[in-house]
């Protein structure tokens, strides 16, 4: 079949479409230098963006290809669709307990003592069932996706063995060839030590080097390994030498870094990670240090918030030339809400963060930290994925603090709302 035979859609009026474009990949932003079509049209075929202008004029200029017009009656603001960069979504069980413990005060030394914590999270995941871990991912997707996320990346870090993960990783997979959204696995084995292993931290990353990375890049079961860098998980010389065994596989890196205690961002320059994740306990020399590399900074405000701790300094990163990114960190333990635009609206307020420089973390900002250029912006061959919310000026969407959802997501452009 060739192009003519591919139908061409036009969707459209959009009171106001931003298109996202023509904005840097570092720095601060400012609302004036969004580009906003008012009365607005996208023009698709198989999937990909042709063109993005003016409805009436869009529809003259294809009138002879026969489009089919899909035409949105009601005021609506269209934007790329989201970019959750930073996930951990499956998982087994539930944290209630270890929430309740930290609103009456108790340490995580405390909460791990009766049984809660991350090894409370890997035990029930190890114990659920294929089926049941892939049902609770795609539960989890479909929340994701009816709040306008369509690019998710998830990470593994529950099972903490070789065979754990790379079934948890298969999941992922199978996951996403089944699902609307498109989900982007990262292997986070090296988590934590797991409890059950016989030897120390570096010992485990010496069998996950060399157990598990080669399986995982023969069987193309992701690209992306990450490890967590914080005491009580794995100190920044042993996580070096790690990343570094990556590296040479071919694996793109990510660091949770910074997140109680320093030394994660200086690892993740070093090492020429895609981003480092968390930030919280930044400083200034390591915001020089980030802001001249080419490391994404990652905020995770659903963290601050589900552990009642300060945010990361985003005004101070954006300000010093850094490429902010936004994601969920959704996970049993430390962010339950899993709301992205409501944690980037909360942020956003306490850090003085302009709705430009919001939308773009957690549209080609976010995107650009899973490397991906495709999509988080809305041009000319890039991937049909767009969200519609309901309204006159774009505004709204922050003003609302998140409150305000899209009524209409398009993935790559089909039409999905209605099957949410």
């Amino acid at each position: 079949m060739n192009n003519q035979q591919i139908p061409i859609f036009i969707t459209g009026p959009f009171k106001q479409l931003l298109t996202m474009d023509h904005l840097p990949l570092k720095g601060s932003l400012k609302d004036a230098q969004l580009e906003i079509i008012e009365k607005a049209g996208v023009v698709h075929q198989a999937g990909i963006i042709l063109e993005i202008g003016l409805f009436g004029e869009l529809c003259a200029k294809y009138n002879s290809a026969h489009p089919e017009i899909q035409y949105i009656e009601s005021d609506m603001i269209a934007l790329p669709g989201l970019v959750d960069a930073h996930t951990h979504l499956c998982w087994a069980g539930s944290r209630e307990n270890d929430y309740a413990m930290r609103l009456e005060g108790k340490s995580y030394t405390e909460i791990v003592r009766s049984g809660g914590g991350i090894w409370d999270t890997v035990t029930k995941t190890r114990n659920a069932t294929d089926v049941e871990l892939k049902m609770l991912l795609k539960m989890r997707a479909d929340r994701q996706l009816a709040n306008g996320i369509t690019t998710c990346e998830v990470k593994t870090g529950y099972a903490l063995n070789p065979e754990g993960e790379i079934l948890l990783l298969e999941i992922i997979r199978s996951a996403n060839q089944e699902h609307s959204i498109d989900l982007v696995s990262t292997c986070l084995a090296a988590h934590i030590k797991p409890k059950d292993f016989d030897g120390g931290a570096t010992d485990y990353l010496q069998i996950l080097a060399e157990k598990l990375l080669p399986i995982i890049k023969k069987e193309k079961l992701t690209n992306r390994i990450d490890i967590f860098v914080e005491e009580g998980a794995f100190g920044v010389q042993e996580a070096g030498k790690y990343l570094l065994e990556a590296k040479k596989m071919g694996f793109e890196l990510v660091v949770h870094g910074e997140q109680f205690t320093s030394g994660g961002v200086s690892l993740a320059v070093k090492v020429g990670a895609k981003s480092v994740d968390h930030l919280e306990m930044i400083g200034v020399d390591a915001i020089t240090e980030l802001a001249a590399s080419e490391v994404v900074a990652m905020a995770l405000p659903g963290a601050s918030i589900g552990l009642g701790c300060q945010f990361a300094p985003a005004r101070k990163l954006l300000d010093a030339g850094c490429c902010l990114a936004i994601g969920s960190d959704w996970n049993p333990g430390s962010a339950p809400m899993g709301d992205l635009l409501i944690q980037t609206a909360i942020l956003g307020t306490f850090e003085k963060l302009s709705n430009a420089e919001q939308l773009s973390a957690i549209t080609f900002r976010a995107a650009h930290a899973l490397n991906l250029s495709d999509r988080g912006i809305l041009k000319k061959r890039n991937i049909a994925d767009f969200i519609g919310f309901p309204g006159r000026n774009y505004r709204e969407i922050l003003y609302q603090q998140g409150m305000l959802k899209p009524t209409m997501v398009w993935e790559s452009g089909n039409e999905v709302t209605k099957k949410l």
